[in-house]
């Protein structure tokens, strides 16, 4: 956090424009994940799902930590290439295209997640066309029970996967097809889940009806994709998801309900990236209406749409800012709760909401934490054609302060320590 706003305070004492930037701390992002890939069982592999940050950076950055990428388009698995041209693919998501189908299968992704009877079908046709054996994963649409989370996609009518009554159809077609190959199963049903011990149910779960299916129609199982799902909590911070009590559960799980051979791929999101990724945003205005305090920031859910489509107050600090260019006073307000809004012509450009701040200041920094995934992926980036905000990327070594952004350097006398 010291870095982020040390860069802040610099960067403010050089620009006079208002700051709206995103901020990554690339350090924090290569040891979060790390350890991840390092403590998971020798039976799992780690993979990115990059729908959560595409930006070639974050890819980059992870690639040589990582065991793969998730992609939902054709457009990702080319980022994907383009950063790391053989590390292992997985394609899904609903509503490919026949074009998506031919260009995964000609950039060589590893497994293509089937989501309904008519995409077998079609993977099967196109990959016949081309005289080769697709290997895919049926993605199944559970019954449940499953356990809460903030965003189900089975145990629920969705338009995600395969509904479990007609999985043992859509097994027996894809047998009779010579050009796929049923390698495992696909079961991402929940987003956000923040328990690690009911995860590592869930995966049991999983690997009970995989190990079912396996058995009925003698199939020779690969993999089974436990999906993302691992959640980050935006509500307390300090509370998030317990990464050691999961590796504890999960292994001695896995050794007396995961079939024998089959590998157990995660492809996590939000739980990668989130911890690392800051926006921070100027404030432009304070004012008070109908007894409510605003903070108008430069930016705002155009550029950060995360809170607005998770209906959640977002987390964030003030970052006071001693610079002041004008020869009238400065407007402040303390000890209150705040809403924190954007730029936008809609009420609803809402970033935080009653928030408690000791003090706030016209041209202080609100810093969002734990804006790295579904921020500016998700946003309506050109809507009233503001400017984009920055990206930078921090980055730091043994003796060494220095950032990449916008191909600027800074020196690191220019640092100061925010207390």
């Amino acid at each position: 956090m010291n870095r982020i706003v040390d860069w802040i305070l610099s960067r403010k004492e050089h620009a006079r424009q208002p700051l709206c930037a995103y901020i990554y701390d690339l350090e924090h992002l290569r040891e979060h994940v790390s350890r991840r890939v390092r403590t998971l069982p020798a039976s799992c592999r780690l993979y990115y799902a990059v729908k959560a940050n595409s930006e070639e950076r974050i890819v980059k950055e992870l690639a040589p930590i990582v065991n793969g990428f998730e992609a939902a388009s054709l457009g990702e698995i080319r980022k994907i290439r383009a950063a790391a041209p053989e590390i292992p693919v997985i394609f899904g998501g609903p509503g490919k295209t026949d074009e998506e189908i031919e260009g995964a299968i000609a950039l060589r992704v590893s497994l293509i997640h089937a989501e309904s009877e008519h995409e077998v079908r079609r993977v099967a046709h196109i990959a016949a066309r081309k005289g080769m054996t697709v290997p895919i994963l049926l993605r199944v649409n559970l019954r449940g029970p499953l356990p809460d989370a903030t965003l189900a996609m089975a145990g629920r009518p969705t338009q995600f996967g395969i509904d479990e009554r007609q999985i043992p159809d859509v097994i027996r077609l894809a047998q009779n097809l010579e050009s796929v190959k049923v390698e495992g199963f696909h079961f991402h049903s929940l987003s956000n889940n923040l328990n690690a011990e009911k995860h590592v149910q869930l995966i049991g779960y999983y690997c009970e009806r995989a190990a079912g299916w396996a058995k009925e129609f003698g199939l020779d199982l690969s993999w089974l994709n436990a999906g993302g799902g691992i959640g980050v909590n935006y509500a307390e911070l300090q509370r998030q998801f317990d990464w050691d009590l999961f590796i504890e559960k999960l292994g001695p799980m896995l050794e007396r309900k995961c079939p024998a051979g089959v590998t157990v791929l995660f492809e996590c999101g939000r739980y990668l990236t989130a911890s690392c990724g800051y926006y921070a945003a100027e404030v432009l205005d304070l004012k008070r209406n109908h007894d409510k305090h605003y903070a108008i920031v430069r930016g705002g859910t155009h550029q950060f749409r995360l809170p607005a489509s998770w209906q959640h107050s977002h987390p964030f600090q003030v970052i006071p800012v001693g610079r002041w260019d004008y020869p009238f006073a400065r407007k402040e307000a303390n000890d209150c709760e705040i809403t924190v809004v954007g730029q936008l012509c809609t009420p609803k450009d809402v970033l935080a909401k009653d928030a408690f701040v000791a003090r706030i200041r016209i041209g202080d920094v609100v810093l969002f934490q734990y804006a790295g995934a579904y921020g500016w992926a998700i946003s309506h980036h050109d809507f009233l054609s503001h400017p984009h905000p920055e990206h930078i990327f921090l980055e730091h070594a043994p003796g060494k302060n220095n950032y990449d952004g916008s191909q600027r350097s800074l020196d690191a006398a220019a640092y100061r320590s925010f207390t």
